[in-house]
């Protein structure tokens, strides 16, 4: 039982992490993202790497 509540708490977190880290690529400046070399467009392409690994 421990186990899966410690898997669903992570799953949750890392959604959460995944969800959050979208939104900062969209709503950051454009001059921001071209600094960076980022599309907005693949904000959760970016995103699911950053946080997933994937």
């Amino acid at each position: 039982m421990f186990d899966m509540i410690t898997t669903l708490r992570t799953r949750l977190e890392k959604h959460a992490a995944y969800r959050r880290t979208v939104n900062e690529i969209k709503h950051m400046p454009i001059e921001t993202a071209l600094d960076l070399d980022i599309y907005q467009g693949d904000a959760e392409r970016i995103a699911a790497r950053a946080v997933y690994g994937r």
